[in-house]
C-alpha cells in the first residue's frame, strides 16, 4: 500500500508564485516517474509536468518557462514551483508517481488527493 499526500495549494493573485509538494510512503522500494496533473471545472485532466528518476524534466506548453518540477528522492517527495499564475492555472492538482512496491517488485501508479489551486485578484 502506498499513499500520496500533496500541500500547498491555495489562494493566490494574478503574477503570483505557490509551491505544491507531494510526498510519498508506504511500501515504497523505488518511484520511477513523479509528474502532476491538473483538472479545471468541466475539463478534463491535463498532464503538466514529469520528472523522471535521473532528474529528466518535461513540461506541458502552457506552463513551459513558468512552473518547475523538481524531486528529493531521500524524502520521496515532488514539488511543482509555480511562478507568473494566471487566472487559467486555476485548477485541481493532482501529483501521480510511478512506485516499485516493497512487495512484489511490480510497478503501480499511485495518486495524490489533489489540492486546489486558485488564481484570481
Amino acid at each position: 500500500q502506498v499513499q500520496l499526500v500533496e500541500s500547498g495549494g491555495g489562494l493566490v493573485q494574478p503574477g503570483g508564485s505557490l509551491r505544491l509538494s507531494c510526498t510519498a510512503s508506504g511500501n515504497i522500494l523505488s518511484i520511477d516517474t513523479m509528474g502532476w496533473y491538473r483538472q479545471a471545472p468541466g475539463k478534463e485532466r491535463d498532464w503538466v509536468a514529469a520528472i523522471t528518476s535521473g532528474g529528466s524534466t518535461n513540461y506541458a506548453d502552457s506552463v513551459k518557462g513558468r512552473f518547475t518540477i523538481s524531486r528529493d528522492n531521500a524524502k520521496n517527495t515532488v514539488y511543482l514551483e509555480m511562478n507568473s499564475l494566471k487566472p487559467e492555472d486555476t485548477a485541481v492538482y493532482y501529483c501521480k508517481m510511478t512506485v516499485v512496491v516493497t512487495t512484489s517488485r511490480y510497478s503501480y501508479s499511485y495518486w495524490g488527493q489533489g489540492t486546489q489551486v486558485t488564481v484570481s485578484s
